[in-house]
């Protein structure tokens, strides 16, 4: 599998690292993640990312919640097993709300939490590629991709003119699976030419 190239610097403090992340953005260069101890109000607007469509999923999730509980009970009380309890219609709408109310909830529910887990990549059994130990302890990392329009010279310098105290390369595999177990011990051998990761 491919792996990529990342440029990492850390930051000791974010009034250092809101201003570099505008200067990165304003440059051009590509950036991959932000990792910080603590969240950092207005971060996720200076690095460009857009509103979360998790509402969206959710709402798609509750629809098809409804539409699964309705079809299944019409399909049930119409076709598979039709009884004619007390002369009432063989769609009583009101007797299906509670059950259409429950599978709404638990559809939303379940597929909101599943789509978070995909986005922010925290999958059971997947471990995130570590690109600095002290990420979420007391250090603001930002890691920027080497892209066919910039070098990891490039980045490395510019990384040092904002204002980066450790700057370090390191090689991640292509996709969301970063650093799985099984992979991890191997990054290395895909890329010798890479530079040892730092600890």
């Amino acid at each position: 599998m491919a792996v990529k190239k990342f440029v990492v610097g850390s930051f000791g403090d974010e009034a250092v690292l809101f201003p570099a992340v505008k200067k990165v953005r304003t440059a051009g260069y590509k950036i991959h993640d932000i990792y910080t101890p603590f969240p950092v109000h207005g971060l996720d607007h200076a690095m460009g990312l857009r509103e979360t469509s998790l509402h969206t999923a959710g709402f798609v999730y509750g629809i098809t919640g409804t539409t699964t509980a309705l079809s299944f009970m019409s399909w049930v009380f119409n076709v598979d097993w039709p009884l004619n309890i007390g002369g009432k219609p063989h769609f009583p709408l009101p007797a299906f709300i509670p059950i259409t109310f429950e599978l709404t909830v638990l559809f939303a529910a379940v597929g909101m939490v599943m789509t978070f887990c995909y986005l922010c990549q925290i999958m059971p059994g997947v471990k995130k590629h570590i690109f600095n130990p002290r990420q979420t302890d007391d250090k603001f990392v930002m890691v920027m991709e080497v892209t066919a329009r910039s070098t990891e010279q490039e980045l490395t310098s510019y990384l040092a003119s904002v204002g980066a105290e450790d700057i370090n390369t390191q090689v991640a595999e292509e996709g969301w699976w970063y650093g799985r177990f099984d992979r991890e011990e191997n990054l290395q051998e895909l890329d010798p030419a890479a530079p040892a990761v730092q600890a």
